[in-house]
């Protein structure tokens, strides 16, 4: 009995001196440590952690087993504080198989992976997971033939593995857009010496579409040229088709649990890598969130700059041209001063408060007050005055406010932007007097590329009887780009503004609902004459339509080809994702995707980018912390950040560095997931290859034929999803077959291939793992 009671007061004795250890180490600064004890050791010391991990891999020496051959070696990465040059790299051997030698892929970390195995249909039958897969093909068919036609972007990877599906060899194509590159140093961006000569075709639209002919006489006899021109019963057919997709229940629970499942393995990956990213970042020189590439690739320009740079802007021109003339009141012409005086209004007592541009608790769920927000002070005198391009100074202050931007921009060197600017399709002279605009005031800038919104206002214009239908709308928006197309020469200035235009974009509230189902039962364009707006998916199609035929006239011709990037998705019917799914290159805002996990699904496995706005979510839809950025990243979807209105949504003169703070901060995004969607919103842009390619890769899959120093970014995860939909919907049975031995040689592609290349990139190289968690 003695020997239990010494001994339990030998344990509680021990117990209570580590106690007061634990207790010391919590409660004494590093001072009254060295001061009680000299000889402390202290806990981080280098020398005792390397002794430790020494000793730990001796015991593991000792009973070695070829299981444990990973942890050994990774037990042999150094800690944070050691320089590159020392570091003791180990690398898989599967790596070493479809890498290069070159040096700079030795210094790749050893990050941990997630291998499962086993039954790979989420959840469904095996007769469910093939008639999935199968729908999941043809709707990946459908949406890589429209962009085709279109000559609009669809991911070289997917094109791979459906040609794999159909037994067929994937051959490249180079029917992709043709985007301008910038003006070289000495080079003049307004330059006509080198327009096209004229072909002298006529340009005749009938059924809402552009149609070219070789002469009048052609048109008589409807023989068009030969160009692809869009069905639309064949246009229907695949988005019922679509429509029925997405409501198929073994479809949707796949799509949920594959989508689960994606975001699952995010997660896991960040908990086991989170350290090894971090001390990756640290080691790589000259490349940090700061200087790596952003593009904003949604914001209008009549919002383009900061409410104090528009109360700056405003002050200055008054003390400037108080008495310069520069309104027309209905023929009655009044100088600055007199403007102000009729508004009852002095600049110098205005504030950002009195100016009234920001959006706020009231406009939530108010898209009409948010209009409102446009007109400085609620006056829209002072709007047609700085905010548009055709006034009494012709758009002199719009224009001024745009070059302080892109001088911004260009001072900022690692920002690009992608304004709006207006055409409503109200009448013919609009795409002639914005390019006169543009070339008069000279609105360049290297950092900055141009699109053409076209707001969804039909029933405004048709209400005040300025057009007769929906046709001599659309007539107005496309026809004049034809004829710059067909004959430049003769629309000199229009033809070089289409130099830097990269796209068309459609604009309104998606919240509207318009009560008209398209189908091919629908009037044309030249028979709407209701008051009522078309649908949304009508708008879309018609503007597709010109843009698919405009697209090959122009390329046919050597000229830049334009994208599809309209809004979609911020509100409004489901329908409308779908009809973008089918026609966009890329959208904006696309909120509602998370309302359709099938939708959603067909967008990564696209990869379709989707520039999102959180700020201006926040103000008029969606509350910030419940939007699904954060989620749509973690799930592989290609999102981007962009500001919408940096006028009526942000403070600071970078409102796009401002966006990606707030996010960061709401949504505990890392500095890689930062870097990511910068790069992301490179790869959806409108810059040229030129330009993008130093700063972001090819963009494509290119590991797969062992081109890995044509990408920075890989997406192991990506084409593991894309096998096993090849291995439920092949065609053939020797290709399944194929598919299947495939799968068994490599039931865990992540494991072989991921690599990049840090010298070239413009994010941190820990950045290519994080698609294969």
């Amino acid at each position: 009995t003695s020997v239990f009671i010494l001994t339990g007061c030998l344990m509680d004795e021990a117990m209570r001196s580590f106690a007061e250890k634990i207790f010391a180490s919590e409660v004494k600064d590093e001072e009254i440590r060295q001061e009680i004890s000299p000889f402390d050791v202290e806990e981080i010391c280098p020398i005792s952690r390397q002794e430790r991990r020494a000793h730990m891999m001796l015991q593991e020496s000792s009973a070695f087993l070829p299981g444990r051959k990973k942890r050994l070696l990774r037990m042999k990465t150094v800690a944070f504080a050691v320089p590159v040059a020392q570091k003791s790299i180990t690398r898989l051997s599967t790596i070493d198989e479809v890498i290069s030698t070159s040096p700079i892929y030795q210094t790749v970390p050893d990050f941990q992976r997630v291998q499962i195995t086993g039954d790979y249909a989420s959840g469904v039958t095996v007769e469910d997971f093939e008639v999935v897969c199968k729908g999941l093909y043809r709707a990946l068919r459908i949406r890589e033939k429209y962009m085709q036609q279109s000559l609009q972007r669809f991911p070289r990877t997917p094109s791979q593995y459906l040609r794999a599906i159909e037994g067929e060899v994937w051959r490249a194509s180079d029917t992709g857009p043709v985007f301008t590159p910038p003006a070289k140093d000495g080079q003049d961006p307004f330059e006509t010496g080198s327009l096209a000569e004229d072909l002298g075709y006529h340009v005749q639209m009938k059924d809402g579409v552009v149609y070219i002919y070789g002469d009048k006489a052609a048109a008589d006899r409807n023989e068009p040229k030969d160009l692809p021109y869009p069905s639309l019963e064949r246009f229907m057919d695949d988005m019922n088709f679509l429509l029925a997709l997405i409501a198929q229940g073994p479809v949707k629970t796949y799509a949920h649990r594959r989508l689960k499942f994606l975001s699952s393995k995010f997660q896991v990956h960040e908990m086991l890598n989170e350290m090894e990213e971090i001390k990756e970042l640290k080691n790589n020189p000259h490349r940090d969130f700061y200087n790596c590439r952003k593009v904003d690739t949604h914001i209008h320009a009549a919002a383009c700059m900061n409410q104090k740079h528009l109360l700056r802007f405003i002050k200055k021109s008054y003390c400037l041209d108080a008495d310069r003339v520069v309104y027309d009141a209905k023929g009655k012409q009044l100088t600055l001063k007199q403007l102000f005086q009729q508004l009852n209004l002095h600049p110098y007592d205005l504030t950002v408060d009195s100016l009234d541009v920001h959006a706020g608790r009231q406009t939530f769920q108010r898209f009409d007050k948010f209009n409102d927000k446009y007109n400085p002070v609620g006056a829209s005198e002072l709007r047609d005055l700085y905010l548009k391009t055709e006034n009494a100074i012709g758009g002199e202050y719009f224009a001024t406010i745009i070059k302080e931007v892109g001088s911004d921009l260009e001072d900022a060197k690692y920002q690009h932007a992608e304004p709006r600017l207006s055409i409503y399709g109200r009448s013919a002279e609009e795409w002639p007097k914005l390019a006169s605009w543009f070339s008069e005031h000279r609105v360049y800038s290297s950092n900055m590329k141009w699109m053409i919104q076209v707001p969804r206002i039909y029933d405004v214009f048709r209400s005040k009887n300025f057009l007769p239908h929906f046709g001599k709308m659309l007539e107005n928006i496309f026809v004049p780009v034809f004829e710059a197309t067909v004959n430049p020469r003769a629309h000199k200035e229009l033809s070089v503004f289409l130099r830097h235009i990269t796209g068309f974009d459609s604009v309104d509230d998606e919240s509207k609902h318009s009560g008209h189902m398209f189908s091919t039962k629908s009037p044309k364009p030249e028979q709407w004459t209701s008051e009522k707006n078309p649908s949304y998916t009508y708008y879309v199609y018609y503007m597709y339509a010109n843009i698919l035929v405009l697209n090959n006239l122009r390329r046919q011709r050597g000229m830049n080809t334009f994208l599809f990037r309209p809004h979609c998705g911020e509100a409004g019917a489901i329908t409308h994702l779908l009809a973008a799914f089918m026609t966009a290159d890329n959208i904006s805002h696309g909120l509602n995707l998370k309302k359709s996990p099938v939708l959603q699904y067909l967008y990564f496995l696209a990869q379709i980018p989707i520039a999102m706005s959180p700020l201006s979510n926040n103000s008029l839809f969606l509350e910030y912390a419940k939007n699904p950025l954060p989620d749509f990243h973690q799930k592989g979807l290609m999102v981007s950040l962009s500001t919408d209105d940096p006028m009526q949504f942000h403070y600071t003169k970078e409102p796009l560095m401002e966006e990606y703070a707030i996010a960061a901060q709401v949504f505990k995004l890392s500095t890689c997931d930062m870097c990511e969607i910068a790069r992301n919103s490179v790869l959806q842009c409108g810059l040229s290859h030129e330009v993008r390619a130093p700063r972001a890769g090819s963009g494509q899959a290119a590991c797969r034929s062992g081109q890995l120093a044509a990408t920075t970014l890989i997406e192991p995860q990506w084409w593991w999803e894309l096998f096993l939909l090849t291995a439920g919907a092949c065609i053939s049975p020797d290709d399944g077959r194929k598919v299947e031995e495939e799968l068994q040689e490599k039931p865990h592609l992540e494991m072989c291939i991921w690599a990049m290349v840090a010298a070239v990139s413009a994010i941190p190289v820990c950045q290519s793992y994080r698609r294969e968690r």
